[in-house]
């Protein structure tokens, strides 16, 4: 069966640019889930304009499916990874 992941990338690019957080990245996560997504994605790039390496780790708190996390394989994405265990 096809499992649905969204993708709040361009959520966070909003957020960024607004400087502040709203939309709020955790709550958008928490109503993809709540409306039936099985998984959340998120790529944090190495500048942060979009997802935030942070943000790794407050979705992982928050995210009851499976969070999926793309990036570009530079040590810190790694260490990121590493340390935050996303499922």
């Amino acid at each position: 069966m096809t499992k649905l992941s969204v993708n709040i990338n361009k959520i966070a690019l909003i957020r960024n640019s607004r400087g502040a957080n709203q939309p709020n990245l955790l709550k958008v996560a928490a109503d993809c889930e709540r409306f039936g997504a099985q998984g959340i994605t998120i790529h944090p790039r190495p500048d942060e304009r979009h997802a935030r390496y942070q943000d790794v780790f407050e979705l992982k708190s928050l995210v009851a499916t499976e969070l999926n996390v793309e990036g570009n394989p530079i040590p810190r994405f790694i260490q990121v990874v590493c340390e935050a265990k996303p499922h």
